[in-house]
């Protein structure tokens, strides 16, 4: 494995650079601890059992509830996974689009919702079958941790697992309790949250429900969400656990879409220009986005000595409705347009088993792990006008538009998947090996109901064997080295078999994308006061799916080749004493083509970089917290580097960033009551910068602005009974 590590912070980010000495300085500078410490995390995520970070073979990181809910609003991820190396997590000020999130580069390319990373909540998959997930449904109010993580180990998980985010609910348990939330701030943001939790009758119960509203940083980016849920808990022996949890999630949000270059320096908060039409797309065409969504699921684990079986099973709906702006020529009759109104509903469902086993073997412990997944969802899918009537200016003037109009796409799309996986670790005084293979099989069928242009009727399957192999080394009991490698394997999904070159029919004849994953890494307890993670990694990527053309409202993909992805990812976390900690998180990443492709805009050259993929991503905090006031307060700071906007680097990439946030709060009790209340600011010094990027825009729209200066404040009241 060649890996190059000569890579400083480049030239254009000098100035932000100041930013990361100073965050560097104050690491290196801080008294010495007074009381140790633990710096360790329990998570299941990647072994499937209970295990310590400091002894897994792989990167992985715990955002615990204290930072999730660190005087944030909860209600993106990116609030809390900011922190965390490797996985790049950019609010897109769009609520129509969800978040943008790419794991060491996968990802990274999605226009809407996360595809390449396993999304889970609570054992039940955020992601469907094809590996489209949406990170919006997590339910951040309640969230005990998050578990993140990267490498070779994420292939356990199957397709589209460049990475694992997994969420966690706590228990119900102990005396009932009940609590309050409001939290406002700029650009017309509010929310509240009521939730309760205890136990009753041997019954644990987590209850929360809550009310978002914004108006948007930027124009027509208004959005409101409801959501909810519950979660139950019962234990009908002392062996025995079963538990049931159930979501809902609703959100209307409108959609800004992107920006130009031009436009995004002279009114960063606007909405693009149609120069061709005369009007602004997104007002023209009302463009919006509406979501239900609803799912429930079941599981019961039951010990029997040193084994363990766990069985579960889920469902849910969701239906969504999407306007979106039409280009040019759509108003005269083209029967191969995609029409600009997207409307489905989706069913889905899945269950899934698995045995754990704990033997002794050649003086270590043997943990064996047997399972199976299957899922499978259904989209009843219609696509429509996005105006009615038959004039032939493009300006909605002798049309009207923003409405629902005749029926242009009309089908069944049903995707399947059957997993089974076996897992294995032995582990000894100083060595532990783990090993994997997991079985996928993703089917997709689609069912064409619209003829008039055709029939796209057909089905397709991919089927893929990954195999995981890692070794640890416990050199000291300070410091563990370990090394991993895996296949991985990614389906494309629905979303890139939409429309093929040719005149929009189903793409059917694209392969999924293969990669073979390579980790080293170092895992060491500075002393009783800190904790350093650092992995180097190498990823080589065959048939990697990439835009073909993006024209008339149809996006069309191709596989392209390969691509190589090199990097280093460093976490050092620090306790200062009682009072004092801190967190620096720092990724470089060099993904490019390793070989030139076509595309309907001209060749991509071997050698450019991947599209939506920062080289330098840096996060650093200083926190202090007094105990005997409650009092609080810390320093955020983020650099990350410029980001390519599309294949050919020839676009004006989106440049690199320096922001500096401040909060501060107090937590006080008094008796059964504890209040809280908080105050952050963001963008301290108001810096005009570039949030998101949609790769590979058709219209040039490719820059999607982040807020300037701006607020939240919030209270929250607690009541154990």
């Amino acid at each position: 494995m060649q890996t190059r590590f000569s890579s400083p912070l480049p030239a254009h980010l000098a100035r932000p650079g100041r930013l990361a000495i100073l965050l560097a300085a104050a690491f290196a500078g801080g008294a010495q601890a007074e009381t140790t410490v633990s710096l360790d995390s329990i998570v299941v995520t990647g072994s499937r059992i209970e295990h310590n970070t400091f002894d897994l073979s792989a990167a992985i990181d715990v955002v615990d509830a204290s930072r999730i809910g660190a005087d944030q609003a909860r209600v993106n991820a990116s609030e809390a996974l900011a922190s965390v190396p490797g996985i790049t997590v950019q609010n897109r000020q769009n609520y129509a689009q969800d978040l943008q999130i790419s794991s060491r580069g996968f990802g990274a390319r999605s226009a809407f919702g996360v595809r390449g990373i396993r999304l889970i909540s609570d054992g039940i998959p955020a992601s469907m079958p094809d590996g489209q997930g949406q990170a919006a449904t997590f339910n951040l109010d309640r969230a005990e941790r998050i578990e993140v993580m990267r490498g070779p180990l994420s292939a356990i998980y199957g397709n589209h697992a460049g990475g694992v985010i997994q969420l966690f609910t706590p228990d119900g348990k102990g005396a009932p309790s009940v609590e309050a939330n409001f939290a406002a701030g700029s650009y017309g943001t509010w929310k509240t949250d009521l939730s309760a939790q205890g136990e009753v009758g041997g019954v644990g119960y987590v209850i929360d429900a809550s009310r978002f509203a914004t108006d948007g940083y930027r124009e027509r980016s208004a959005a409101e969400r409801d959501q909810a849920m519950v979660k139950l808990t019962y234990r009908p022996s002392q062996d025995g656990k079963l538990t049931f949890i159930a979501n809902t999630f609703r959100q209307d949000a409108q959609d800004p879409q992107g920006l130009q270059w031009s436009e995004f320096k002279s009114n960063p908060r606007g909405v693009a220009w149609d120069a061709t039409r005369g009007n602004y797309p997104a007002i023209a065409y009302d463009t919006r986005k509406s979501i239900d969504h609803t799912q429930g699921g079941i599981s019961y684990e039951h010990r029997f000595g040193d084994h363990s079986v766990l069985l579960s099973a889920y469902a849910g709906q969701r239906s969504t409705t999407q306007y979106q702006s039409i280009p040019v020529g759509a108003q005269t009759g083209s029967t191969r347009h995609s029409g600009g109104v997207i409307d489905f509903d989706r069913d889905f469902a899945g269950v899934s088993g698995r045995w754990t086993g704990r033997f002794g073997l050649a003086g270590g412990r043997l943990t064996t792990t047997l399972g199976f997944d299957y899922e499978q969802a259904t989209d009843d899918r219609q696509g429509y006008e996005n105006f009615v009537g038959s004039g032939t200016p493009t300006n909605c003037v002798a049309n009207t538009c923003g409405v629902m109009g005749r029926l242009r796409r009309n089908e069944e799309d049903r995707v399947a998947s059957f997993d089974q996986y076996a897992q294995a670790e032995w582990q000894g005084e100083r060595w532990a090996f783990t090993g994997g293979l997991r079985h996928s099989r993703v089917a997709f069928k689609v069912d064409d109901r619209y003829l008039s242009n055709g029939d796209d009727s057909g089905r397709v399957a991919y089927e893929k064997t990954t195999p995981t192999l890692a070794a640890l080394y416990r050199v000291t009991d300070s410091l563990n080295l370990y090394a991993s490698v895996a296949r991985g394997f990614e389906a494309p999904t629905f979303n890139e078999m939409f429309y093929s070159s040719n005149g929009g029919s189903f793409n059917l004849s694209l392969k999924p994308a293969t990669s073979t994953h390579y980790e080293v890494g170092a895992k060491a307890m500075l002393g009783a006061r800190s904790r350093l993670d650092v992995a180097l990694f190498e990823i080589r990527t065959q048939d990697e799916l990439v835009v073909l053309s993006s024209t008339g409202g149809r996006t069309a993909y191709q596989n392209a080749g390969k691509t190589e992805r090199q990097g280093m990812e460093v976490a050092v976390d620090s306790r200062w004493g009682e009072r004092l900690s801190s967190r620096l998180a720092y990724t470089w990443l060099d993904a490019t083509y390793a070989e030139a492709f076509t595309t309907s805009s001209g060749t991509v050259n071997a050698g450019n970089r991947l599209p939506g993929v920062a080289a330098h991503n840096l996060f650093g905090e200083i926190a202090w917290r007094h105990q005997p006031s409650g009092f609080h307060a810390a320093v955020e700071g983020i650099v990350r580097d410029k980001v390519h906007v599309e294949d050919s680097n020839q676009k004006q990439a989106a440049p690199g960033y320096a922001i500096a946030n401040l909060r501060l709060g107090i937590d006080r009790r008094y008796g059964p009551l504890n209040l809280r209340g908080f105050v952050r600011l963001d963008n301290v010094f108001d810096r005009q910068y570039v949030g998101s990027v949609i790769v590979g825009d058709s219209n040039n729209r490719f820059y999607e602005s982040a807020p300037g200066r701006n607020w939240l404040a919030g209270v929250s009241a607690r009541y154990t009974f």
